[in-house]
């Protein structure tokens, strides 16, 4: 059975008790999970308001009193000042974060150190965009990477900006954590993330001013989309690259 990568997360925490929990980076994904957890508390914070709308219709009912759902930038000193969850999950945020608090990223394991009382969970994808592999499965899904960039460029937008795990690795040890575990899972791309990144593009592309540009990308969008989705059919899958995912606490 394939697990996804928050079952392998409970795994790897096995029995211990989850406690007061920091999502530090939520989503629909982490939240779901979040949710199946039996936590006496969780926080929960995105830089996105929009995000945030999407993430408490989600939660609706299922929100305790003492739960929190919070708009807030980590560049921000008085984020959750003064405070400390057992558990902290920052899942996919290095990638993110470059959206809200550019060329921050080497400060952002530190920065989350003083709220980590116990575990922390790192989930992070190899970085894709920036080498041109040899094999069909990664150059599609590298074209892909590559034109949801620019089209995200092109639209005054900033794409997300992956870091291996060596990094990660290495920022750890300097933010003062201990590495418990590390492991990376293959992964094999679908239907949905080939319509969801190209739906990105299309949607970026409303934005041009230049539309004869726009025009143009959107025929390339569609192009692309055909051919990736006949390869997901033909295939199974585009199996390229991985994910990870780090264990540490704070020495």
């Amino acid at each position: 059975m394939n697990l996804s990568l928050y079952e392998r997360i409970h795994e790897l925490h096995g029995a211990m008790p989850w406690g007061s929990v920091l999502d530090a980076g939520t989503g629909p994904g982490s939240m779901r999970w979040l949710l199946s957890l039996a936590t006496d508390r969780w926080t929960a914070v995105t830089g996105s308001p929009r995000m945030a709308d999407v993430v408490r219709k989600q939660v609706g009912e299922q929100m305790r009193s003492n739960d929190r759902l919070i708009v807030g930038n980590w560049l921000e000193p008085e984020l959750l000042a003064g405070e400390t969850f057992d558990v902290a999950l920052a899942d996919y945020l290095l990638g993110a974060v470059d959206g809200f608090a550019p060329y921050w990223q080497d400060q952002l394991l530190p920065r989350l150190r003083p709220h980590v009382g116990g575990r922390l969970y790192v989930v992070g994808l190899e970085p894709y965009v920036p080498h041109v592999p040899s094999d069909a499965a990664g150059r599609l899904v590298n074209e892909i990477g590559r034109l949801r960039d620019a089209c995200l460029l092109l639209s005054n937008d900033r794409p997300y900006r992956e870091y291996p795990l060596h990094w990660v690795l290495r920022h750890l040890e300097l933010a003062r954590f201990r590495v418990l575990d590390a492991q990376r899972f293959p992964v094999r791309y679908g239907e949905r993330f080939v319509n969801s990144q190209l739906d990105m593009c299309v949607q970026a592309l409303d934005k041009l001013r230049d539309r004869s540009v726009a025009v143009a990308l959107q025929s390339h969008i569609a192009a692309l989309r055909d051919r990736a989705l006949a390869f997901v059919a033909r295939e199974g899958g585009i199996r390229h690259g991985s994910d990870y995912i780090v264990v540490a606490e704070p020495i």
